[in-house]
């Protein structure tokens, strides 16, 4: 006869089931060491490694910050003349006296000289080779100026000569021998130009070094040209029919940009692998602070310290900017050496470009190597 479960049995079923299903017991919990070995938010300090890091990528803040003020306000807290270049229109020795007063009156600021007439002037205003020049006659006196070349300096010559011409009883006119056009008054747009050929120059060499390993040396120079015939079409496009700065040659300042560009995306690609993070600030130092401060773009080497006067003798955007200035202000003006100091800087990037290339190769190479002898060793030994 069949026995009946009974209570019991069905819960011994059960009891024998319940192992065999999901865990119903509660998640276990920390020990109370645990618990109280972790700090509260907000009440320690950070380890110490936050504060080796945080160091390391401070300091880069803290250079561009510094850099950046050292240049800028170094090189136009105080415009003043050096050695600038000052015609005195005459003949005979009450010219040549004059010219020797104002040149003893602010020794190593002004150098004086006796043009002949005021053709010679104009003529070597419009070679660049004086800033300007004063022609002081029986009724009134004449200021010649070249504003396209810089109108701070055109600024500056008005203040030495209108007190002169003030004190002489002679009314002054000023006659700008070599103006600017109507969308540009400053002269200073062909520098706005520069500057966002240079900005675009250095972020494309930092974008194109984040994919440049895969690439072999000859694609990342190709494609260091292809971006920096873009960067300079857009500048050109901009300066030119969008805001008329270019009315004329938009072409050759075309060429002479990417020339420029291409030299800086080469430069920053090649530095990369070797300044890495650092190689951002590095650019900025070496075309924004020096390159902008010692282009001539604001205040031209006559009125600059001798640094960044000095600087502009040599540097990639002064030799541009001049450049470009005699194919918009003065044509026919013959602007080789500016050319032959791009050419440098562009050859300078294109060795430099080799040279860490192998180098980067040689470190990868050891780098394997080191890997292999250690594999090799540990294999050895076990």
């Amino acid at each position: 006869m069949p026995v009946p479960y009974s209570s019991a049995s069905s819960t011994e079923i059960v009891l024998t089931e319940l192992p065999s299903g999901p865990s119903l017991d509660p998640a276990p919990t920390a020990p109370a060491a645990d618990r109280t070995a972790r700090p509260a938010p907000g009440r320690s300090l950070p380890p110490a490694a936050f504060w080796r890091d945080l160091g390391l990528h401070i300091l880069i803040p803290f250079f561009l910050a510094a850099g950046m003020g050292l240049a800028y306000i170094g090189a136009f807290h105080q415009p003043e003349p050096n050695h600038m270049a000052l015609g005195v229109v005459g003949s005979g020795a009450s010219a040549q006296v004059f010219a020797q007063q104002l040149n003893d009156a602010e020794p190593g600021r002004l150098n004086v000289r006796v043009v002949a007439d005021a053709d010679t002037a104009r003529h070597l205003l419009t070679d660049r080779e004086l800033s300007a020049a004063y022609e002081p006659g029986s009724e009134d006196a004449t200021l010649y100026l070249a504003s396209a070349a810089s109108a701070t300096t055109a600024e500056v010559a008005k203040k030495i000569f209108q007190p002169i011409a003030f004190d002489q009883h002679l009314p002054l006119e000023i006659v700008d021998v070599v103006p600017t056009n109507e969308h540009d008054p400053t002269s200073q747009g062909l520098f706005f130009l520069l500057v966002g050929l240079s900005v675009g120059a250095y972020s494309s060499a930092v974008a194109i070094s984040a994919v440049a390993s895969r690439i072999s040396i000859l694609w990342r120079a190709a494609v260091a040209a292809g971006s920096s015939a873009v960067i300079a079409g857009i500048g050109v496009v901009i300066a030119g029919p969008v805001y008329g700065v270019l009315e004329h040659s938009q072409w050759s300042i075309w060429l002479l940009s990417w020339f420029y560009v291409t030299t800086i995306t080469l430069l920053g690609i090649a530095l990369h692998p070797v300044l890495r993070k650092w190689t951002t600030p590095t650019l900025t130092l070496l075309f924004v602070m020096l390159n902008f401060t010692s282009c001539g773009g604001i205040f031209t080497a006559e009125t600059l310290p001798p640094f960044f006067a000095a600087l502009g003798t040599f540097w990639n955007g002064a030799a541009w900017l001049h450049a470009a200035q005699s194919i918009v202000y003065f044509p026919g003006q013959s602007f080789g050496n500016d050319w032959l100091k791009l050419g440098l800087w562009l050859a300078a990037g294109g060795v430099l470009l080799v040279l860490t290339h192998r180098w980067s190769v040689r470190r990868t190479r050891l780098s394997d190597e080191g890997t292999r002898v250690r594999e090799d060793e540990e294999g050895i030994a076990a």
